[in-house]
């Protein structure tokens, strides 16, 4: 049966927002210096990171893209009829089509982020493009799953939670066994969990989709100082930091970094900070796993893998997690 086309229906949970003034000045006051990646993410660091989604040398994007459009039908029949699609974090919800196209009379598409704009934008399309599936856009924060309101999610369908793009890899390990337990208890005991992992492989061709060749990646960090400058009466000189990036082999993540290229003092919101020559800021990680290393980190959470679908080449892997005890 057709169901009534409606709008997405919008609940803003949003906590207070977090004053990006207060973690700028804590992160460049502590040793090292570190400001948390989300903060890259302003309009312009968003549209920032579309770009960098067509590099030729980040190939995750695209190569995730690819395995979950060869196996849509498949994750479907996994999934089973009248699931509730739960995303997390669902930005521009490019990849979630795939899946709303393919499964069995889904009873709701559910997108939980925190950027409240983007979030009701890419739901009001979402809800255009599939009139017959209830849309519902959560603003609120998803990295704890636990704090997230179920009565506003009952229905008869399994939850099946989606966490694509691979950013459990800008977790920390322990924090990644946070999330993922906190969104086992979310998605309750017959729930599953589809989530996007990047894999271990050459340090070369990860260091390249991080520090392309065009510069795009590096502008994508600056642009942190550069929201600086304007947000908070910064005075960062761009030419005097670069952007750094590299494979951490011991740790199996990709570092990112902004280097001081001098000795200097900086001004934010009327505060002086020094900088030596070298000296950087911690902007992001980005953890890589294992085919069989991955395993292990959910079953840490309570999950055990399902199924596991990759590309011919073992870039990236989409892993369906479910609940130990339940198939």
């Amino acid at each position: 049966m057709t169901r009534p086309a409606t709008r997405a229906a919008f609940h803003d949970l949003a906590p207070a927002p977090e004053s990006f003034r207060d973690a700028v000045l804590a992160g460049l006051g502590g040793r090292p210096k570190a400001i948390p990646c989300r903060f890259l993410y302003d309009a312009q660091g968003s549209a920032l990171f579309e770009a960098i989604s067509a590099l030729p040398e980040y190939y995750l994007t695209r190569t995730e893209i690819g395995i979950l459009e060869a196996n849509a039908a498949r994750i479907a029949q996994a999934l089973g009829p009248h699931c509730q699609l739960i995303e997390f974090g669902s930005g521009s919800s490019r990849k979630v089509r795939i899946l709303l196209e393919a499964l069995i009379d889904p009873e709701s598409y559910i997108a939980i982020d925190i950027a409240r704009e983007a979030l009701k934008e890419a739901t009001a399309t979402l809800a255009a493009a599939f009139p017959a599936i209830p849309v519902v856009a959560i603003c609120a924060d998803y990295t704890d799953p636990r704090h997230l309101p179920s009565l506003l999610l009952r229905g008869e369908g399994r939850r099946v939670g989606f966490f694509p793009g691979s950013t459990l890899g800008n977790f920390t390990r322990s924090e990644s066994v946070h999330f993922l337990n906190g969104a086992r208890a979310f998605l309750e005991p017959e729930g599953a969990m589809l989530i996007g992992v990047d894999l271990k492989k050459d340090k070369a061709r990860l260091e390249a989709a991080y520090d392309d060749a065009a510069g795009v990646t590096a502008e994508f960090t600056l642009n942190l100082l550069t929201r600086i400058n304007r947000e908070l009466e910064g005075d960062f000189d761009l030419r005097r930091f670069a952007h750094e990036a590299f494979y951490n082999e011991a740790e199996g993540r990709i570092e990112i970094y902004l280097q001081s290229l001098a000795d200097q003092i900086v001004t934010v919101a009327g505060r002086r900070i020094a900088f030596a020559k070298g000296e950087r800021i911690h902007a992001e990680y980005s953890y890589k796993y294992g085919l069989d290393q991955f395993p292990r980190l959910a079953l840490e959470a309570g999950f055990q893998v399902n199924q596991c679908w990759t590309d011919p080449e073992r870039l990236f892997g989409v892993f369906l997690l479910g609940n130990i005890g339940h198939h």
